[in-house]
């Protein structure tokens, strides 16, 4: 198949997707919102709001958000390695240390700068 018919197959078939995500949300719209504001009200059951929807975010989040990317990243790394390592012998075990020595360097300093601590 020509690479660039399969281009477009892709990129039509994303459109229809777009169009039909579109099409279904436009149909289940809260519509009667206008009419019975309790029932389009955002989440808790239609209860009216009783606070500012960004009163609840710490600041910390963001932190404690690319510490756990951090870990993320570790552990797409380690298991790849898992199966080379024993192809590769030493020099691998040795690199995968030094990588996970950078990140215990990088959770100190977290931790040293209160990014674990939520009071």
């Amino acid at each position: 198949m020509n690479p660039f018919v399969a281009l477009a197959v892709v990129g039509g078939a994303a459109l229809v997707g777009v169009g039909i995500v579109v099409a279904v949300s436009w149909l289940v719209r809260a519509a009667a919102g206008v009419r019975r504001p309790l029932v389009a009200a955002p989440h808790a059951g239609g209860m009216p709001v009783t606070e500012h929807a960004v009163s609840r975010w710490h600041v910390r989040w963001p932190t404690l958000a690319l510490v756990f990317l951090a870990f993320d990243m570790e552990m797409l790394f380690m298991y790849p390695w898992t199966l080379v390592v024993a192809r590769t012998g030493t020099g691998a075990a040795v690199e995968m240390f030094v990588f996970l020595g950078i990140l215990l360097v990088g959770v100190g300093y977290a931790w040293r700068e209160g990014a674990f601590r939520w009071s």
